[in-house]
């Protein structure tokens, strides 16, 4: 029996969440340490059965993702996919298109000059999502200056867009630290945030503004401000761009498309993003 549960959980940390998925709750692994611009990211250990045991609660739907392809190709990964598969990555251990699926052409992105931009799509209801968050927060506040991570919330449809508005709101007011609670919100408390007439969401959401210190009239003027909008429009030409359709997927410098499943795990996804923001560095 104990030897199903630890396969049952090798499996179930590898999926993300569709359309269709219902939230649970999961343990990840934690992160490894931060990309190096100049070395691989080191390898972090094995997880213990304890941690598999833990993950054996996280069942999440995935379905395929595949990425679109509107600009010209960037040099630097032109550069990368002629190179000897061995010579792609650090050590030869990541392969593309097994790994990890490069983007070409490469996509735009808001990075400047010796930047590398990740983004983290996410969808606020997804089990996968809110067991990974929290080792994501770790991850990121380890990250170097030259790494600008941020998180999207996917557009599926309605209901998808109301949560990324709240999420949009939440950053415009500079209180991402209530992203967790809002996972808390609705994993935890059973919570939806989300019903099915604006109306009714905008009541919850002013609910769990208010509990957690928010001025109604700083939510409301930010709830139904330009920087929000603009936003919601951004995510949603961004879910068409890349395709998105898991989460949570990754998505690197507009190059590289990584998640759980083809990276082989928690643990090697966040050791991938690194390689692969340090090679983008590069």
């Amino acid at each position: 029996m104990k030897r199903l549960l630890l396969a049952f959980a090798a499996v179930a940390t590898l999926a993300g969440c569709g359309q269709k998925s219902t939230p649970v709750e999961s343990e990840p692994a934690a992160p490894p340490s931060p990309p190096v611009a100049d070395a691989g990211a080191p390898q972090a250990a094995a997880p213990t059965e304890a941690e598999l045991d833990q993950k054996a609660t996280a069942a999440q739907e995935s379905t395929d993702t595949s990425a679109a392809a509107t600009t010209p190709a960037d040099t630097s990964l032109e550069r990368m996919v002629s190179m000897p598969e061995s010579a792609q990555l650090p050590g030869g251990r990541w392969k593309a298109g097994t790994h990890y699926r490069p983007i070409v052409p490469a996509q735009p992105t808001n990075a400047g000059p010796g930047e590398v931009e990740i983004i983290e799509f996410i969808w606020l209801h997804c089990g996968g999502c809110y067991a990974l968050n929290r080792h994501v927060e770790a991850w990121k506040g380890r990250l170097p200056a030259w790494v600008k991570f941020r998180q999207e919330h996917v557009m599926w449809g309605p209901a998808h867009r109301s949560l990324g508005r709240l999420l949009y709101t939440l950053d415009a007011l500079k209180r991402d630290d209530l992203i967790a609670v809002a996972f808390d919100e609705i994993h935890r408390r059973n919570n939806p945030l989300v019903a099915n007439n604006d109306e009714k969401t905008l009541e919850m959401q002013l609910a769990f503004a208010r509990a957690n210190g928010i001025a109604e009239a700083d939510f409301r003027r930010e709830y139904n401000g330009f920087a929000v909008a603009t936003r919601l429009r951004a995510a949603e030409e961004l879910t068409r761009r890349y395709r998105i359709e898991s989460t949570p997927t990754f998505i690197v410098n507009g190059k590289y498309v990584a998640d759980g499943t083809m990276a082989g795990g928690t643990t090697q996804l966040f050791e991938l993003l690194n390689d692969l923001a340090a090679f983008e560095k590069r």
